[in-house]
């Protein structure tokens, strides 16, 4: 392939065999559904390839196991692992292995010149009216890994390398206005458009050195420790809790196409259960005009069984990432269900349901959850009890027999009264109730959680992510 050197434990037919038993284990331990039939689909398009061309590898690949736009990411990520562009220190290693000749070899190689000299180009080949050229970027990347990510270790196998160290050394994103600036008096962009062309192109940069960080750990220590300690895994498996602020932005572009494809499973599926139970009486009446030969079989009438909803949720802290993604996906599903309501809470209760009104903008609704997180909190501090005492006294029609409970939140309540009579008295009320918890089952019971006694009311589920989310919504909309 094209700049890759293969490893020695790779030559020969079964050499690429194993990498590609390998690659395809890593990504369904990521997340990806590969199925076998997929596999064969990789291995007949590679036969009828040339392997010289890494490009054209990895789009055979991801043609034939990629499935949705957002696992893509985690695809590529994954493919530069284990079929890597380069093998070795790459550009720099001529240089490394002067550096440890002396103190000051050393220093002309990670010292305060090579570091301004490494940021002075970085700057150029980044502010220039064109895009970047992507070999050059994938250079300074490797060469800023290399100077300034190099983490020694105390002997053979273990040194390391670090993207932060790297990053927080050469500071791409200090050159953000210097790009900007360069791009306002060398093109026609307006100072939005060049913030965010210059912002794209640092991010760029970034997502290049920690790939290069990556695969030169995983020829250390092995491509599948990297995989499965060190890359993120994709969006629909990363949990809420952890999810940083571009995540949740792709997330929230995850939502729609999610409610797409679990409402038209769901619409195939009550179509395919609206016949009822055998009649045996009238199929075998019918029969009698056909000589008793039941040509045609008839069936009752099947009873509607769906329900009304009603979501109770916490959006106290970093788990409202959590009740903002529920709510906008069971609101999205809302023609499933007869009728949907939400409330949210941190110590008293508040409804929400006028934001989810038909045609609204999913940024605005957002806006108005986090705005309405003002009214959920009388003392600012979560309080189980007190949100269900209120949510009981001042909604008492919301729950009903025909009502099925969902509760959303980590149930850690600051050591309060739980009042779990109140919550028993509405489990008892509701058709069914559930309760989703985004936290790891490993953590409850611990601290301040509740998780023990709520749990025995109500069967709680763990719920960390949008895969997660999407086959409970699915299970409850059934």
């Amino acid at each position: 392939m094209t700049g890759a050197v293969p490893g020695p434990s790779y030559d020969g037919r079964s050499g690429v065999v194993d990498r590609h038993v390998a690659f395809l284990d890593a990504l369904r331990r990521a997340g990806l559904p590969v199925s076998l039939a997929e596999d064969l689909d990789a291995v007949a398009a590679l036969s009828v390839l040339t392997w010289e061309d890494r490009a054209v590898v990895r789009e055979a690949y991801a043609a034939t196991l990629v499935k949705r736009p957002a696992q893509r990411p985690t695809f590529e990520a994954l493919f530069d692992l284990y079929f890597p562009a380069l093998v070795g220190g790459g550009v720099g290693a001529a240089d490394q292995r002067g550096a440890a000749d002396g103190d000051a070899a050393r220093s002309s190689y990670d010292g305060p010149d090579a570091l301004a000299d490494l940021r002075e180009r970085l700057a150029q080949a980044l502010a220039g009216p064109e895009a970047p050229d992507e070999r050059v970027l994938a250079g300074l990347a490797g060469e800023a890994v290399a100077r300034f990510g190099a983490m020694p270790g105390r002997g053979p196998g273990l040194s390391s390398w670090s993207a932060y160290t790297a990053l927080q050394r050469t500071s791409p994103r200090d050159l953000v206005d210097r790009i900007v600036e360069a791009l306002l008096q060398a093109t026609d962009l307006t100072p939005e458009e060049a913030e965010r062309a210059a912002t794209a192109r640092v991010g760029g940069f970034t997502a290049r050195v920690e790939s290069d960080a990556r695969r030169r750990i995983a020829e250390e220590k092995g491509p599948d420790h990297v995989a499965d300690v060190a890359l993120r895994p994709t969006i629909d498996r990363l949990d809420f809790l952890t999810a940083r602020r571009s995540d949740l932005e792709q997330m929230r572009r995850e939502i729609a196409p999610l409610a797409r494809r679990l409402a038209t499973r769901l619409t195939q599926e009550h179509h395919a259960r609206r016949r009822g139970p055998l009649d045996f009486r009238a199929t075998v009446r019918a029969s009698m005009s056909t000589g008793g030969v039941p040509l045609a079989t008839h069936h009752r009438p099947r009873r509607p069984h769906r329900t009304d909803l009603v979501v109770l949720c916490d959006v106290s802290g970093s788990v409202a990432h959590f009740a903002q993604f529920t709510l906008l996906l069971v609101f999205a599903l809302r023609n499933q269900f007869t009728g949907v309501r939400a409330f949210t809470f941190v110590d008293q209760v508040h409804e929400v349901t006028p934001y989810f009104r038909p045609g609204a903008d999913v940024a605005d609704v957002l806006g108005d959850l986090a705005a309405s997180a003002a009214h959920a909190a009388r003392f600012g501090r979560t309080n189980y009890g007190r949100a269900l005492t209120d949510f009981a006294r001042s909604h008492p029609d919301a729950v009903t027999s025909r009502s099925s409970l969902l509760v959303l939140g980590d149930a850690r309540s600051n050591h309060a009264d739980l009042h779990a009579d109140v919550l028993r008295d509405l489990v008892g009320t509701a058709r069914h109730a559930h309760w989703l918890n985004p936290e790891q089952r490993r953590h409850w019971g611990t601290g301040d959680s509740a998780t023990r006694v709520y749990g025995d009311i109500v069967p709680m589920v763990e719920c960390r992510n949008l895969a997660q989310l999407g086959a409970f919504v699915h299970d409850l909309a059934r």
